[in-house]
């Protein structure tokens, strides 16, 4: 089992950066790939970025990327999103998911274990 827990939401201006953090727990969850959703409303949730679980391969939504990067320190069991360059279009709930595909995916049913999502606000 892991357990997630994101933090770092909050509503910002459009240009501005917001650094998002999930909280892992769970004695395996180093064997996880780790990725960021989201979810705007009356939207499905989207794939936004994931790292693998020996942080080798990253992966990016294009219309992410360039802007967001995914990290993970697993000595400190937290995964990591920073958002740069905020545009309005980023508002959305962020979800943390781990799954264990053999390599990196985009679907949500390829990731078991969710939190319970922070909220994002960007204001034009």
């Amino acid at each position: 089992q892991v357990q997630l827990v994101e933090s770092g939401g909050g509503l910002v201006q459009a240009g501005d950066s917001l650094k998002l953090s999930c909280a892992a727990s769970g004695r395996t969850w180093t064997t996880y790939n780790m990725a960021w959703f989201r979810q705007a409303p009356g939207k499905e949730r989207e794939f936004v970025a994931a790292i693998s679980w020996n942080r080798e391969d990253t992966l990016y939504a294009p219309s992410v990327k360039g802007r967001f990067t995914i990290s993970r320190d697993n000595a400190k069991n937290t995964v990591y999103l920073q958002m740069n360059s905020l545009k309005p279009e980023d508002t959305a709930v962020y979800y943390c998911a781990a799954g264990r595909s053999s390599f990196l995916v985009v679907t949500t049913v390829s990731y078991g274990f969710w939190g319970q999502g922070t909220q994002v606000t960007v204001s034009s």
